[in-house]
C-alpha cells in the first residue's frame, strides 16, 4: 500500500504521546511500501514540535532525518535540507523551503516583510529583500 502521511500521523508516530493512534500511526507507517511527505506536511511537523512540544532545534532535525533515512519514504530533499539549513541559521524551517521552492519555480528573488527571513536568506546567499 502507497500512503499520503498527514501531519497528525507523523506527530504520533515521532512523540509516541498517545497509546493507541502513536502504535497505529507507527504500524501505517512502517507497513505502507510508499509514504509519500509533502511539504506542508513538514513543515506544520516542525513548527508543532518546536511551539507545541517546545523541542529544541537538535531534536527536530533529528526527527527530520530519521524520517528522510526511511526507505519507503519520498519527500522533497532538497527542499527539507534548505528547510534544515534555515532552521538552524535560527530561522522558520518553513521560510527555508519557501525560498528553495521560489528558486526551483523560477524566482530570482525571496521578497518578504519578515526581517529575519530575510536577513538569513541574504546570509545564506539567496537574493532576498525586505519589504518595508
Amino acid at each position: 500500500m502507497k500512503v499520503t502521511a498527514d501531519t497528525n500521523v507523523l506527530l504520533r508516530a515521532a512523540v509516541q504521546d498517545h497509546p493507541k493512534q502513536s502504535a497505529q500511526a507507527a504500524k501505517i507507517l512502517q507497513e505502507a511500501s510508499l509514504v509519500a511527505v509533502p511539504l506542508p506536511v513538514l513543515c506544520e511537523f516542525v513548527w508543532v514540535l518546536r511551539r507545541g512540544y517546545k523541542l529544541s532545534v537538535e531534536s527536530v532535525a533529528d526527527a527530520l532525518h530519521r524520517l528522510m533515512a526511511c526507505d519507503n519514504v519520498v519527500l522533497n530533499r532538497p527542499a527539507v535540507e534548505a528547510g534544515l539549513s534555515f532552521l538552524h541559521a535560527g530561522g522558520d524551517f518553513a521560510d527555508g523551503v519557501i525560498a528553495y521552492e521560489g528558486i526551483w519555480s523560477g524566482a530570482e528573488e525571496f521578497v518578504s516583510f519578515d526581517k529575519k527571513a530575510v536577513s538569513i536568506l541574504q546570509e545564506q546567499g539567496t537574493p532576498a529583500r525586505l519589504l518595508v
